[in-house]
């Protein structure tokens, strides 16, 4: 798959979209928080019922989960434990045990409750980082692009409805 027409999409599905940007991006913002600091596969039960509650994009609740996903956590959850392990624990475990591990609850388990502190915090710690940098950039990707639609609306009427 091209991943420029991956993101173009992306895109699309944001400015679209009917709500207003701010709450747009919240819901994207959401996504991400609970994509990091939930274990994958329990992030849509948490994310969608979240996101109605809030009244902020649906739609960007759940795509923005997707930041982890069968592919990306075999690289994010070994990074955010790992990270975490050395702040707090003094980095007992490394990078290659971690990295080799299946991330399924009970391999997880099996690794110790060291191991599951340095999961959850790791999560949490991602999820701070990121959330806001999420909000900020499809706030401003929907701002721009409707604002550069706007313009070339008022331009093709100016021109008569043609271009």
């Amino acid at each position: 798959m091209d991943v420029r027409a991956y993101f173009r999409r992306l895109r699309e599905k944001m400015v679209h979209d009917p709500l207003p940007p701010e709450d747009i991006a919240a819901g994207w913002a959401l996504g991400v928080f609970v994509g990091c600091a939930v274990p994958f596969g329990l992030q849509l039960i948490i994310s969608i019922p979240l996101a109605m509650m809030m009244r902020v994009s649906k739609i960007g609740a759940t795509l923005g989960t997707f930041i982890t996903n069968p592919v990306s956590i075999f690289f994010i959850y070994p990074a955010q434990t790992f990270v975490v392990n050395r702040l707090l624990f003094g980095g007992s475990l490394t990078y290659s045990k971690l990295a080799n591990t299946e991330w399924t609850w009970a391999a997880v388990r099996r690794l110790g409750a060291e191991v599951m502190a340095s999961f959850f915090l790791g999560g949490f710690l991602l999820a701070i980082v990121l959330t806001p940098i999420a909000y900020f950039a499809v706030k401003r990707v929907v701002v721009r692009s409707r604002a550069w639609r706007a313009k070339r609306k008022a331009r093709m009427l100016e021109n008569g409805g043609g271009e």
